[in-house]
């Protein structure tokens, strides 16, 4: 199976593709080279009625079934994509840009497993029964929160897509999906597999298009529950909104993460760690360690064998499994991430690689690297989201931990060391909520993925999903009389 670039239309809604040309245009555009590949249009305030109404049928019958014929679904929906993993991914770096070498292995099969995980975890959503004295007692049901929004980014469509529904649907709601407007395509595919995998028409809805789009539905009466992925800025705003009508939020949210080297680490494995956190997906990760702290003993040998090894990315062609550095997302984005390198340069930090913006067609940019970095510089303050890491300098331990939390944000830490009860000691204190130990931005299906502070709310994935997709209701049983004061 070849999943062609332009859609059969621009929404899947109560189980089929609908289009509405009312909508305003929306291009879709390949990274790597500039060119529209694709054309769809917004939806209309139709296309979202239709969605929303769909939605509120569909849940109320699935429901209906049991968690393990719920999970039933989900797990063939997981196999189905486990079987067209390629097509998907290739789909997928069309989408974003993000090398095939990368999309075959961190995009569909990602959501598959949160299919699978949820799945399997559907039957055992149960209640507790609560003895109580004089033989009285009470139980729990743990119900469905009724129809989810969920609004996706763009730097993981399929997986953010398959993280969002994966529990919503186990818990037997319902979703309507907005994906990002830059990356519109994958999640009709989750779609239309939800459907061949046997999940009701309605269930899961696609509804494309940007803040004009997502903001009715977040404002929807109907609506119970919203889940976003995003900035902190448009993670205010959506949260403020969702405030209004009382609903059940998850935000996951930007960061400006530590990684922190200490002198004994392993400088290759420490190496290994920085560039999986700032140059995969060529930098456009919400959890990425993007300051990088570094103990003054090894920082010369750090920095000298982190140039050696970003001079061995492997830049082109994104469909080539040999490619393992792309473009960014969309030109706007690139933008961003120059002005940073400019503001960078101007504020003193030192140029160790890269910083210009690579001659070839498309969205592209060299992975970047600043040392002699500043707390009080920009590129240490704010979320670049693109390849730009920065060395910062540090001295023991007390200061680096005062420092790495020294910021509004709170999504991700790593630690590297191998004094493993130091690695423990500074980790219990670093104001993350996703955090690493020799390790850097893992992100399997069984672990809660989540920020504290500005970095947002709830968490995705793991058995703590389902608390944010659910709601427990609980019934008291009087076994004899009912006594009154009058």
């Amino acid at each position: 199976m070849t999943y062609e670039t332009q859609p059969k239309a621009s929404h899947f809604v109560n189980g089929a593709y609908l289009e509405d040309t009312r909508g305003a245009a929306m291009e879709v555009i390949y990274p790597a080279t500039g060119e529209v590949i694709a054309r769809l249009h917004e939806a209309t305030a139709d296309v979202i009625e239709q969605a929303i109404t769909g939605a509120q049928t569909a849940q109320v019958d699935w429901a209906k079934l049991s968690g393990m014929e719920r999970g039933r679904v989900l797990r063939r929906a997981a196999d189905l994509m486990r079987e067209r993993n390629h097509d998907l991914s290739v789909l997928e770096t069309r989408d974003t840009g993000k090398p095939l070498q990368e999309t075959l292995v961190a995009d569909a099969s990602s959501g598959a497993d949160a299919l699978e995980y949820f799945g399997g975890l559907a039957a055992s959503l149960t209640g507790e029964h609560i003895p109580l004295p004089g033989g009285d007692w009470a139980y729990t049901m743990r119900e469905p929160l009724g129809v989810c929004v969920g609004l996706g980014a763009w730097n993981y469509p399929t997986q953010i897509a398959c993280w969002k529904a994966a529990p919503a649907l186990a818990c037997g709601n319902a979703m309507v999906f907005k994906p990002s407007e830059t990356t519109p395509l994958s999640a009709l595919k989750v779609a239309e597999i939800l459907i061949e995998a046997g999940a009701p028409a309605g269930l899961f809805n696609v509804v494309q298009g940007a803040g004009a789009v997502g903001g009715p539905l977040v404002g929807d009466p109907r609506v119970a529950k919203v889940s976003l992925t995003g900035s902190v800025p448009t993670g205010r705003k959506v949260y403020a909104a969702a405030a209004a009508g009382m609903k059940h939020v998850t935000m996951e949210l930007g960061g400006k993460s530590p990684l922190i080297v200490f002198d004994d680490a392993s400088i290759e494995d420490a190496v290994s760690g920085a560039i999986l956190g700032n140059f995969y997906s060529s930098g456009q990760v919400c959890s990425n360690g993007t300051r990088v702290f570094v103990q003054r003993d090894i920082k010369d040998a750090f920095l000298e064998r982190l140039a050696e090894r970003t001079a061995q990315a492997v830049i082109g062609d994104p469909l080539d499994e040999a490619t393992n550095f792309g473009p960014m997302v969309s030109e706007a984005q690139l933008k961003i991430v120059l002005n940073y390198i400019e503001a960078g340069k101007a504020e003193g930090a030192r140029l160790i690689c890269g910083g210009s913006r690579i001659d070839r067609p498309g969205a592209w940019i060299e992975p970047t690297v600043f040392a002699d970095v500043t707390d009080d510089m920009t590129i240490a303050r704010e979320e670049i989201f693109g390849p730009v890491l920065s060395v910062l300098d540090f001295g023991d331990e007390d200061e680096v931990i005062a420092r790495a939390n020294a910021t509004e944000y709170g999504l991700s830490a790593g630690v590297y060391t191998r004094d493993l009860q130091r690695g423990h000691r500074v980790i219990g204190q670093l104001q993350a909520g996703s955090c690493f130990l020799n390790s850097y931005n893992d992100a399997p299906v069984e672990v809660p993925f989540g920020g504290v502070k500005a970095s947002g709310v709830g968490r995705e994935n793991s058995k703590a999903a389902i608390e944010h997709y659910s709601q427990l209701k609980s019934v008291y049983v009087r076994m004899g009389e009912t006594e009154a004061p009058f």
